[in-house]
């Protein structure tokens, strides 16, 4: 009778007519329980003898997501307080010395406050942040001795861009105001002045189909009035003005703090690209203010070549050289920003140093794509060059003292190639308080890296030959745990910092001397934020698909669950595809079964405790070697990848056959429709926040950088758009009605609901009010898992 009353009360649920009002739904409770858990809070070393140990917030309500919110030039910002609409705070802060016992609170911080912008002082004697408040974003510092906090001025920052404020030196920060005398915001018009005109003037400019872009006179003029601030230095002495209101992206302090570099931008702006591609200017400047150089004045950048390596022809990448008091280096494309081009060299690095009277000189020159610089000394930096197209990335050492010097090459792989990943440089602070490569006296890097292997990730801490680019292993995560080097406390002693966790224990953090191996000093102690969880069991599953290539997928099982006695389960399967160029690439393990089990909102682990296997991370690797382009047989990769993890499942006694969901998020979603409407395997899906018709995305998706006029037949074959008369299975569509993602504007999922309605499919599509791409609010959340829940049970269950 039981079981009776909820079938008519699921069925009820969904009988429904589609424009029925629906007011937020509560899920199960063992799902409410694990999406409500207190997130574990975040942690923040200062490089020496300090830890910041940070409680957060949770989900904001619904109410607060509603907020007034301008979406503007590819920014989402609260007009009330000049900071983005959309964040994460901290809640509260407590100091913990890491070589010895002591912990204490931060005080004098208003009760309740959102804290955000956590940054060390250059010497670590303080830390800077900000508080926000439903009308001002304010500026507080700590003293780390005492943790007593105050608010440093009554000035408002503006943090529409981020970075609303950088450290001169210990005493004196840099700020990004409101303007004082800024005045009221520019009045909406009853009626427009005139129509929207846009035009081209026949030169080829493909942009990816990005949101939230100016529209109008209107959206210029509010981009102009809330994105403008007033540059102020804040020091023991006072606060001094050094700048005019205008649009500022960036101010940075050189490492000697005797010059500012400034970004600011112009007109005329575009409804094409955001504000990174606007005019911009950028300058040398004084701590008073007085300008000293004006390096570039750009114009717009609305015009590129194709390609994901495109990029624009202008002077781009300024910054300052942190290893040297006032050097500034900047990148030139040598080929137009057209990677079609065949040139010798790609881009060319340029540096200026101060006074900045002196012609530039030319650094080293890039094969590829300029990707970015690590600096180290006078005699070493590191420069690292890559081609998206054929997925490799190069890294070279150069000596700053010999410009134009060839780069010797250290590290040339694969960027699929996790196996052979030598990880990321430690880095430590030079006499300018910049972060700079660590070099041993025997010439070697020590590097972290993520230690994939064949039998899961292992991380591992390594020194590194400069001279013939061998690695020797200091440590390496050990099973049954998953452990990762968060912090080289003294890479010259070898004292690092290692948070650890296992499958059945949370993230917590050790101090460890690797050189005297002495036992590890607890530093942490943070309970299981989720006991539901406990015992859950967990399992890397390895297996081929039909064409031989090893695939994986992170199995999970309800605690205590035994084939043998229990029989098959239903199966909820979640993915994401991915493109390989490398058939070997494609096949590398993923994941690790001994890290911990935390789900997080997004996570489909919920219905382990719903009676489900559920099989995360499910691989679908896509692959084209050679000349072959990998979604040039996309939906036969994913077709093998789908019977391949329902082989798995089935043969292992644990999955029914005539009882398996597919869902995801994203790709995943288009993943899923696909998946639907070319094969019979699922009974159910699920599609959060996806693109279904490739031909709204026309100038490139993913790694796909063919245009849809290029590529016609590939844009037709994988879009689930042409096959929905196919697609008979439920599905079940949510998406953000405020999607701020490339290509997935919500119109996607309301015209494959409007297909399939109209090719009589079994569909239900969920618009979420004042959601993103991804979903911040709590009874958003809540009720998201209540649709999913309902959906599995009803269809698949």
């Amino acid at each position: 009778m039981r079981k009776l009353v909820l079938t008519l009360s699921v069925f009820i649920t969904f009988r429904a007519y589609a424009q029925d009002a629906l007011k937020y739904q509560m899920p199960a409770q063992s799902i409410m329980e694990l999406a409500m858990a207190a997130p574990s809070p975040a942690v923040n070393f200062s490089r020496g003898d300090m830890m910041l140990i940070m409680d957060r917030t949770g989900f904001p309500t619904i109410e607060e997501l509603s907020q007034p919110e301008y979406r503007l030039a590819g920014y989402r910002i609260n007009p009330a307080n000049f900071g983005p609409s959309r964040a994460s705070y901290v809640t509260g802060i407590r100091i913990k010395e890491i070589t010895g016992k002591r912990e204490y609170a931060v005080t004098g911080v208003p009760a309740g406050a959102r804290i955000g912008n956590v940054t060390w002082s250059p010497l670590k004697k303080s830390f800077a942040f900000t508080v926000t408040t439903n009308n001002a974003i304010t500026l507080w510092k700590a003293d780390v001795a005492t943790g007593e906090a105050k608010q440093i001025s009554s000035r408002r920052l503006n943090d529409t861009f981020g970075g609303a404020f950088r450290w001169i030196d210990e005493d004196r920060i840099l700020v990004l105001s409101v303007p004082a005398g800024i005045g009221a915001a520019p009045e909406k018009p009853l009626a427009p002045e005139g129509p929207t005109v846009q035009q081209t003037s026949g030169k080829a400019a493909p942009a990816a189909t990005y949101q939230d872009m100016l529209k109008n006179p209107y959206d210029e003029k509010l981009f102009d009035y809330y994105f403008q601030s007033e540059p102020v230095i804040i020091g023991a002495a006072g606060e001094k003005v050094i700048g005019k209101p205008v649009v500022y992206t960036d101010i940075a302090p050189s490492p000697d703090k005797q010059y500012l570099l400034v970004h600011q931008l112009s007109r005329p702006y575009s409804y094409l690209v955001g504000a990174g591609r606007f005019p911009s200017e950028i300058s040398i400047w004084d701590l008073q203010g007085a300008v000293v150089k004006q390096l570039a004045k750009n114009p717009l950048d609305e015009v590129r070549p194709k390609g994901f390596d495109a990029t624009s022809n202008y002077p781009r990448g300024y910054q300052w050289r942190n290893d040297a008091p006032a050097t500034i280096c900047w990148i030139q494309a040598l080929d137009g920003g057209d990677p079609k081009k065949e040139v010798p060299f790609r881009d060319v690095v340029n540096t200026l140093e101060a006074p900045f009277t002196a012609a530039p000189v030319e650094l080293v020159k890039t094969k590829d794509r300029f990707n970015g610089l690590t600096w180290g000394n006078s005699q070493l930096a590191l420069v690292a060059e890559g081609n998206s197209s054929k997925q490799t990335v190069k890294v070279s050492r150069i000596d700053p003292s010999h410009p134009g010097q060839d780069p010797v090459v250290i590290i040339d792989r694969s960027e699929n190639d996790r196996y052979n990943d030598p990880g990321d440089p430690v880095m430590v602070k030079n006499q300018y308080s910049r972060s700079v490569l660590y070099l041993s006296p025997a010439n070697e890097l020590l590097m972290i890296a993520p230690g994939a292997s064949p039998e899961g990730d292992r991380p591992f801490l390594s020194s590194f030959s400069l001279k013939n680019g061998k690695q020797n292993i200091l440590w390496r995560s050990q099973a049954p745990y998953y452990e990762q080097v968060a912090e080289v406390v003294d890479p010259a002693k070898q004292l690092i910092i290692v948070a650890r966790e296992s499958a059945s224990a949370p993230v917590n953090y050790y101090l460890q001397n690797l050189k005297k191996k002495s036992a590890a000093i607890v530093l942490t102690n943070f309970p299981h934020p989720q006991p539901l969880l406990e015992g859950v069991q967990k399992q890397l599953l390895k297996y081929k698909r039909k064409d031989g290539v090893d695939l994986t997928a992170m199995l999970y099982l309800p605690k205590g669950y035994d084939a043998a006695k229990d029989g098959r389960l239903p199966v909820l399967m979640w993915a994401y595809p991915r493109e390989y160029k490398s058939a070997s690439d494609a096949a590398q393990v993923r994941g690790s079964a001994y890290k911990f089990t935390r789900v997080t909102y997004g996570s489909p682990i919920f219905w382990v405790t719903r009676g489900f296997a559920v099989m995360d991370a499910t691989e679908m690797p896509i692959v084209g070697e050679g000349d072959k382009e990998p979604n040039d047989n996309f939906i036969d990769q994913l077709v093998m990848n789908a019977e391949a993890a329902v082989d798995k499942i089935t043969s292992m006694g644990v999955g029914d056959k005539d009882r398996i969901a597919v869902g995801g998020h994203s790709y995943g979603a288009f993943m899923t429709a696909n998946l639907l409407a070319h094969t019979n395997l699922f009974k159910a899906g699920i599609a959060r926040s996806g693109a279904y018709n490739r031909t709204l995305t026309p100038f490139g998706f993913q790694n796909e950088q063919r245009t849809y006029w290029q590529a016609p037949d590939v844009y037709y074959k994988m879009s689930p758009f042409s096959y929905a008369d196919k697609l008979k299975a439920p599905i079940l569509m949510i998406h953000g009605e405020a999607d701020n993602n490339s290509g997935t504007f919500p119109i996607q999922s309301e015209r494959l609901y409007n297909a399939l309605k109209g090719n009589g499919g079994t569909a239900r599509l969920v618009f979420l009010p004042q959601e993103s791409h991804g979903y911040a609010a709590k009874e958003s959340i809540l009720h998201m898992l209540w649709e999913m829940d309902n959906w599995l049970m009803k269809y698949v269950k």
